[in-house]
């Protein structure tokens, strides 16, 4: 990725307070690797050669994660 590694986004997109669950897609499948992710604020890890079944897995996985979707007054300014 060009300017950023997917670690240092995901950092970026953690410390802006988005809770969206994230997955890395990467061929480093070390546990360091998985770890670093972990760390970074992925909340999934998925190793290239993609297998189907596991990205199926991952994705149903952070689907149950969502973070809840804010009160409709909390979305509105107040007047």
């Amino acid at each position: 990725m060009p300017g950023m590694s997917g670690l240092d986004a995901a950092r970026a997109i953690r410390a802006a307070g988005c809770a969206t669950p994230m997955a890395a897609l990467t061929a480093n499948a070390f546990d360091d690797d998985r770890r670093a992710c972990r760390e970074a604020g992925m909340t999934g890890f998925l190793t290239k050669p993609l297998d189907p079944s596991a990205l199926e897995a991952t994705l149903a996985g952070l689907r149950r994660r969502r973070p809840s979707p804010k009160p409709e007054s909390a979305a509105k300014p107040a007047q």
